[in-house]
């Protein structure tokens, strides 16, 4: 993933209250199918709601994991 695809941490925070996994991902700077991995297994390190068969990232979550890194 090239650095500039990964979204300013400004960015996240204006993003909706959940966000899909891929979009997670590029926040996070890890792949999509690594993120379903670790949700798979119980080890997001967001919290993650299962809706509708899919599964939503808390945006709230996502933006504090990132301003502790």
């Amino acid at each position: 993933m090239a650095e500039e695809d990964v979204p300013t941490l400004d960015e996240v925070r204006r993003w909706p209250a959940t966000v899909s996994v891929p979009k997670a991902a590029t926040a996070l700077g890890i792949s999509k199918s690594h993120l379903h991995a670790l949700i798979k297994r119980g080890e997001s390190p967001v919290k993650v709601l299962p809706l509708d068969g899919r599964h939503r990232v808390v945006t709230a979550a996502l933006v504090r994991l990132l301003e502790a890194a």
